[in-house]
Formats: C-alpha cells, structure tokens, sequence
C-alpha cells in the first residue's frame, strides 16, 4: 500500500498532536489514560480532531488509542468488554472521520492527494504507566511481560480494520522485537515503527537507531521505520542513520523541540519552527512525514503545502 503511493507522490503527510489539540479545544488530559480518556468522555470530539487533520491535508490519520488499554479502562471502571468496545471503538472513530472528509469534500480537491488512510496508534508500555518512560526506555520488563501486555490490544486494533498499525514512541528496541513478534501471529497486517530518540544517533534507551534500522530492515510486515516525538534538531542525523542501513521508507513526525515535565503533564520552553526543518527532513530521505506532541492542523497544513510545492 505505501509502496505504490510513495512511487506516485514526494512523500506522505501524516497528521500532527492530537492529546495537543483535545487540550487546545478544551479537554483535560491531566489523567493516566491522558488523550485516550476521550474515547468515553468526548467521542465526538475525537472523531473532530480527526476530521480537522484529514481536512488540513493529512494523509493518514492515527487513532487515540496511543495511551489506550484493556486495563487503564478497567481502572476507570469499565467492564473487560468495554474496555476492548473503546480500543476497538477508536479505530471506528478515525475511519468515521475519514469517510465523513471524503463524503464532503470535492472530487478536485482529492486529485492531488493520496485517497487517506486510517492508522492504529500502539503506543508503548510506558504510555501506560504515565510516568513519561517511553522518553526514557527504563522499565525492565522481560520480552514475555512485554508481550503479555501488548498481545490483546494489537489482536484489538488488528480486528477493527485499520489501514495499517503504528507502532509508536517506542524507547527499546526489544519493545519492537516483541510487538514484530505478536504482529506476526496476526496474520499480514502491516505496521510502520517510530522510536523516541534521545540524540542524533540513540533511541530512548541509548541503543543505536542504525542497529534498530538495521533488524527491522529485515521484517517484510514493517513497512517503514523511523522516530516520532523527539526534538526536531536531531532528527535529520537519525533519518541519515536509518537510511545508512536500510532501505525502507523512514517515518519522522517529531514535538516541537519543548521539554515534557511527565508529573504535571504540561510542556515547557520555546517550540521550533516545522517550516525551518520539513524540506531538510525531505532531502536527507523521509518519506513519511507530520508531527507529534504540541503539533496542530496548522502544522500539517504547512506541511501538505510544501509537499504541493514539489509536485
């Protein structure tokens, strides 16, 4: 799928925050299931802030279901089978939004774009424990403990059809190993991996990103590799990383370089200018490209933009 869209286009627009923008309209996320507590609180709006992105020009669109899982909503109360409703509910969510921008918009303003696709957002375990160790990769699990948290909700995401999975700020490299693992089970689905990076060169964790690059290299259902929510400053070096030993797409949708205080939830110090970074991250190799933490629509407009400008 993204293969024959990337033979056709410079590269594809991925959509930006959205805990940010639930935040900008008004929505608490000062909660352990952060931007996931939505889903039952807020559902329309969910399926809004989708909507926006796909409208600002994004491509393809994730899901809210980054900080989602069975047992964060079993805290909250719900049932086991409501909690796997909500995971599942948030990949409708992303495709209702898709299908409502298709339904209203013009035959002519698709021409120049990718019909959109609707993404799965698998976050880590640290999104679960809300202590903001996906910035980090200190938790010491085993690969079997791993597995045992991820192994429902990918089957979850897997059965409510999205278009493809994103494996997401990820801090350790075994963390990918094991979600690769549980996706092989799962049948042909196919998924793009992004780690957190700490530096021009180390994913959370301080393993090299070319050494990550270079096993995932190797799995035919990981369609592209690359690092989300990490400062913009390092992530031209890490795509010349990545593309210095593998040969798939690479998927960069950094934060806007500001510091995330993990007890009080709320980001600190100056944001860096998308405009300044998007055709340098383009010309070293990203073919997948939008934004994370404190991105907006507007950001993925600037970004949808410059793509026009090479077409």
């Amino acid at each position: 799928m993204l293969t024959k869209l990337l033979q056709k286009y410079p590269f594809l627009v991925l959509d930006g925050a959205f805990g940010t923008e639930i935040t900008n309209r008004g929505f608490d996320t000062n909660d352990e299931l952060w931007a996931a507590k939505a889903l039952f609180e807020r559902p329309e709006l969910v399926r809004s802030v989708h909507y926006d992105y796909y409208r600002a020009g994004a491509d393809i669109v994730s899901s809210a279901s980054y900080q989602a899982s069975v047992e964060g909503f079993e805290k909250k109360g719900y049932s086991r089978s409501e909690s796997k409703k909500l995971i599942q509910d948030s990949v409708a969510l992303v495709r209702a939004a898709r299908d409502a921008f298709l339904r209203d918009t013009a035959d002519t303003a698709l021409r120049n774009r990718p019909a959109p696709l609707a993404a799965a957002s698998v976050g880590p375990y640290g999104a679960y424990l809300a202590d903001g160790s996906e910035y980090r990769g200190d938790y010491t699990l085993s690969r079997a403990e791993l597995s045992d948290f991820h192994e429902e909700r990918l089957a979850l995401l897997i059965e409510a059809q999205p278009d493809l999975l994103a494996f997401e700020t990820l801090p350790l490299l075994d963390e990918a190993l094991v979600l690769v693992s549980d996706l092989k089970r799962r049948g042909d689905a196919a998924a793009w991996c992004s780690f957190s990076c700490k530096d021009e060169k180390h994913i959370s964790s301080g393993e090299p990103i070319a050494e990550a690059a270079r096993i995932l290299d190797k799995e035919p259902q990981i369609v592209a590799i690359g690092l989300n929510c990490t400062a913009p400053d390092y992530v031209t070096s890490l795509i010349r990383e990545i593309r210095s030993v593998s040969d798939k797409p690479i998927v960069v949708y950094p934060n806007t370089g500001e510091t995330y205080n993990a007890v009080t939830k709320t980001w600190h110090g100056a944001a860096t200018s998308y405009t300044d970074y998007v055709k340098q991250w383009h010309e070293a190799g990203a073919r997948l490209i939008g934004g994370c933490c404190r991105t907006t629509p507007d950001t993925i407009r600037d970004i949808a933009g410059f793509r026009k400008t090479l077409m």
